[in-house]
C-alpha cells in the first residue's frame, strides 16, 4: 500500500496531494506543471501533534519493491515492502506500523521546526535484508540476487523530550525514559543538512515545447520533436527513443528499455551468441551472427512474474522488434521504471531465458555486463476487452496487471 503526500505548488502555493510514486506535480488551481527531483532518496516527515515543542526526528529506512534470486532451479521472484530503524536507539518504536498509509506525510526540508537524527543503517544493508526475506524455504544456494523497480525512501517520525521522558509527537504519549546525564542526540544530529527537493519546468530543453507525462512517469515525451527525457542532477537529459510503429485499429503503444552490454565471463557479442548460450529451440540464421545483442525489459512497473515474462519474451523475440516508426500524439503507456532500475533486470533476464539451466546457472556469479547504448522503445499492442496483445510477437499482457503495476 502507498501513501500520500502533501506539497504546496511551486507557483502559486496551493496543496497538492501526490501517491509515494509521482513524480509529476500536477496543480489544480493555477495549472502549472512541475517535476519533482531528488539528488538522493525522497524523503517524508509524518505529522504532528506536538504544538511548539522542539521536535526530534528519527529516521526509518523503507524498501519497496520487487526481489529476484537466482539458484540452480532458476528465478525466484518476490514483491518486499520493509521499513527498518535507521539509528542505533532501542529506545524508539522499532515500526512505524501503518502510520505512513494513515497519514499524509510532506516531504522534509531543513526549514521544518526540530532536528533530524543521522540515519545510521545504509540501502544497501536495507536491500541484503528485503533478499534475504526474499528467499524461499527449500531454496538451494543463491547465486545472484537483483532489486528491480524499489523505492528506497526516508521517514522520519517526530519525537519530543519533556522531564527526561521521550514522547510521541503524533499521539503526545511517553515512549521511555531517558539517563539524566547529558544530551544523549547532540552527537547524532545531522548538522545543516543539504537535502533540495528541486521543482523542473516541464519544457523541452531542445525545443521549449511541453513535456508530456502522466503523474508516475519517470520519463517525459515532446511530441513537437518527439524525444524523450529523463530526470538526472537536477535537469533534463535526453533519452534515445525509438518507434515499432502498428497500424491496427486501438493500438496501445507500451514502453520497453532496450540495452545492448558489453558481457565477460560469458561470450554474448551478438543475437546468434544469445541463443547458444541459453540453448534457444532457435535454428540460428546466418544475419544473426552480426546482430548487436540488445537485453530488453519493461519500462513500466509490473508484477515480477510477469516482468520476467516480458523481458524474456521481448529478448527472444528481438529479431522480428525493428524500430520504424514515429512518436503517436496519443495512447502512450507512461514510463514508470527508470532505465536505473532496467540495468539490474539484465542478468535476471539471462537468466530466465536459459533452457538448459545446469549449462549457464553456474556461471551467473561470474558474468559482468556493463550498458553500452540504451534506448526507450515503445512497441504496439492490439488492445481488447482484457488484454493488450503485442501485434509482431503475441504477447499479451492483462489489463488488471498493468493497473495494479501502478502501485508497486
Amino acid at each position: 500500500m502507498g501513501f500520500i503526500v502533501v506539497q504546496e505548488c511551486p507557483q502559486c502555493g496551493g496543496p497538492v496531494e501526490l501517491d509515494e510514486a509521482d513524480r509529476l506535480l500536477r496543480c489544480p488551481y493555477c495549472g502549472v506543471n512541475s517535476f519533482l527531483f531528488s539528488h538522493d532518496c525522497y524523503r517524508f516527515v509524518l505529522p504532528h501533534k506536538a504544538g511548539n515543542r522542539d521536535l526530534i526526528f528519527a529516521p526509518y529506512l523503507r524498501f519497496k519493491g520487487s526481489v529476484f534470486s537466482c539458484d540452480m532451479e532458476g528465478v525466484h521472484y518476490r514483491i518486499v515492502d520493509i521499513t527498518r530503524l535507521g539509528v542505533p536507539f532501542k529506545r524508539f518504536p522499532i515500526s512505524l506500523g501503518l502510520r505512513p498509509q494513515a497519514m499524509k506525510m510532506r516531504f522534509a526540508g531543513t526549514d521544518a521546526p526540530g532536528s533530524f537524527l543521522k540515519c545510521f543503517s545504509k540501502p544497501d544493508d536495507l536491500l541484503i535484508r528485503a533478499e534475504r526475506k526474499s528467499s524461499t524455504a527449500g531454496m538451494g544456494d543463491v547465486l545472484f540476487t537483483a532489486s528491480i523497480g524499489e523505492a528506497v525512501n526516508l521517514i522520519y517520525l517526530p519525537l519530543y523530550v519533556e522531564q527526561k521522558t521521550l514522547f510521541d509527537g503524533i499521539t503526545n504519549s511517553p515512549i521511555a525514559g531517558l539517563p539524566k546525564e547529558g544530551d544523549i542526540f547532540s552527537s547524532i544530529t545531522e548538522r545543516r543538512p543539504g537535502w533540495k527537493l528541486t521543482f523542473m519546468a516541464t519544457l523541452c530543453p531542445r525545443c521549449g515545447w511541453d513535456l508530456t507525462g502522466e503523474r508516475d512517469s519517470v520519463v517525459l515525451t515532446c511530441s513537437n520533436c518527439e524525444t524523450a527525457w529523463e530526470a538526472k542532477k537536477g535537469r533534463f537529459v535526453q533519452m534515445d527513443l525509438a518507434v515499432v510503429s502498428g497500424d491496427q485499429p486501438k493500438t496501445a503503444y507500451l514502453p520497453f528499455w532496450r540495452m545492448s552490454v558489453r558481457t565477460t565471463g560469458i561470450p554474448i557479442a551478438s543475437y546468434a551468441d544469445f541463443i547458444r548460450a541459453t540453448n534457444q529451440p532457435k535454428v540460428i540464421q546466418k544475419a544473426w551472427e552480426d546482430q548487436e545483442m540488445h537485453f530488453w525489459c519493461p519500462a513500466f512497473k509490473i508484477r515480477p512474474n510477469r516482468f520476467l515474462y516480458l523481458s524474456r519474451r521481448m529478448t527472444v523475440a528481438q529479431d522480428v522488434l525493428e524500430p520504424n516508426g514515429r512518436l503517436p500524439l496519443k495512447n502512450l503507456y507512461p514510463v514508470t521504471l527508470p532505465l536505473s532500475e532496467a540495468k539490474q533486470g539484465i542478468k535476471v533476464t539471462l537468466a530466465g531465458s536459459a533452457v538448459n539451466k545446469t549449462k549457464l546457472m553456474p556461471r551467473l556469479p561470474d558474468i559482468r555486463l556493463s550498458i553500452k547504448s540504451p534506448s526507450l522503445i515503445y512497441l504496439p499492442f492490439r488492445e481488447t476487452v482484457h488484454e493488450l496483445i503485442q501485434i509482431h510477437t503475441h504477447v499479451s499482457i492483462n489489463k488488471n496487471s498493468l493497473e495494479f503495476g501502478r502501485f508497486l
